[in-house]
């Protein structure tokens, strides 16, 4: 067993995962994956070899919009707040 100072040395951060509200636009037809083992789970696609996490009140409110318009293709989510007070807003663009 090594030290504090030793594994702080060699300590490699896990991939960073970036908010979907930081694209422009997201495609409907992305693949989506989930990351079950992370501490907290969670719902992620790739865009260019990053992942953009998908907050569950974003799916929902994306159903809402699917429900009325099933040929949607495109989409923009705004995020205010910050950590536990997020409030995401879906903004269907195409």
């Amino acid at each position: 067993m090594g030290t504090i100072k030793d594994e702080a040395k060699v300590y490699k951060a896990k991939a960073s995962v970036k908010n979907i509200s930081e694209l422009s636009s997201v495609d409907t037809d992305l693949a989506l994956f989930e990351d079950a083992e992370a501490e907290f789970p969670y719902k992620y696609i790739e865009v260019n070899g990053e992942r953009y996490k998908i907050p569950a009140s974003v799916l929902a409110s994306l159903k809402a919009i699917l429900e009325e318009n099933a040929n949607l293709k495109k989409f923009k989510v705004k995020k205010s707040g910050e950590g536990m007070d997020s409030k995401y807003t879906v903004i269907p663009l195409s």
